[in-house]
């Protein structure tokens, strides 16, 4: 963590995380309006001292949605993303722990997923369910988990002929054993940081489904329905648009920062190829 905290980019990233995260956290007690108050008077008004980033066009209060938003992007974020790093973890370590024919049907699945866009398959996939943010998350998860896959396979292979896991085979440790307490963890590397990095993906996906109509749904607010009430008086209310536009920048540039810079901070080679 030290070593993370002295690359500056990864520095900037924490503290953008950090920010957004306390948002979140704090929303109900800082945010100066209820998020779903509609107010005729207060019709598109732009940002002024009474409304910090303006109103929509029906008088709710932008600031109040974006705090209340930012609630629902990380959700989705973490709990999506766990889901697939689930997935991605159990299928990887068992493709790379037993090889064979395990492997090659694993294997060809992920292949198969890749093959497909995601975003398309997960709008295919949405369009049959009732849009929620239960149900976005879990589609999410369920078509995500590839890359984490990939990774902890190709650290299970390489870490599976080593010295230290042929001892624990020869002193009769278990299957189980073996890769719980020998191999999953000296593959936490590529894991934290694929799961840092698809926190970002997550939010992008999350966004641009609501953006779509296919996500959150209002009156509950999130960044890309905010989006989307903006599409409609981008000429003269510019906030609607620039405000959410910009936290889903800063939240997925924050978060790809703060992943590689755990990259760096974590990885012993480039440790060494620094020093």
């Amino acid at each position: 963590m030290m070593r993370t905290l002295t690359n500056p980019l990864a520095r900037w990233g924490f503290g953008i995380i950090a920010v957004v995260v306390l948002m979140a956290l704090f929303a109900p007690w800082i945010a100066p309006y209820d998020p779903d108050d509609i107010d005729v008077k207060a019709i598109l008004l732009s940002p002024d001292a009474a409304h910090w980033m303006g109103t929509d066009g029906l008088g709710r209060d932008v600031y109040s949605r974006m705090l209340f938003g930012a609630r629902i992007s990380l959700l989705v974020g973490f709990v999506a993303v766990g889901i697939a790093t689930f997935i991605g973890v159990i299928l990887g370590a068992v493709a790379g722990f037993y090889r064979g024919w395990v492997d090659i049907v694993i294997m060809r699945l992920v292949d198969v997923m890749l093959a497909i866009p995601t975003f398309f398959l997960i709008l295919a996939v949405i369009a049959f369910l009732t849009p929620s943010i239960w149900n976005i998350m879990i589609v999410i998860g369920l078509t995500s988990w590839m890359g984490v896959t990939r990774l902890v396979r190709a650290e299970f292979l390489s870490l599976r002929e080593r010295e230290f896991v042929l001892s624990a085979q020869t002193l009769g440790a278990t299957n189980a054993r073996l890769i719980f307490m020998h191999l999953l963890p000296n593959s936490l590397t590529p894991i934290i940081v694929s799961t840092v990095l698809g926190i970002a993906s997550a939010v992008l996906v999350e966004s641009g489904l609501s953006f779509l109509g296919l996500g959150v749904q209002a009156p509950q607010a999130s960044w890309g329905n905010i989006l989307t009430d903006g599409k409609e008086y981008i000429q003269f209310a510019w906030w609607l648009s620039l405000y959410p536009g910009m936290a889903i920048l800063l939240t997925v540039l924050g978060y790809n920062l703060l992943g590689e810079g755990l990259r760096d901070a974590l990885d012993p080679r480039n440790t060494g190829a620094r020093d």
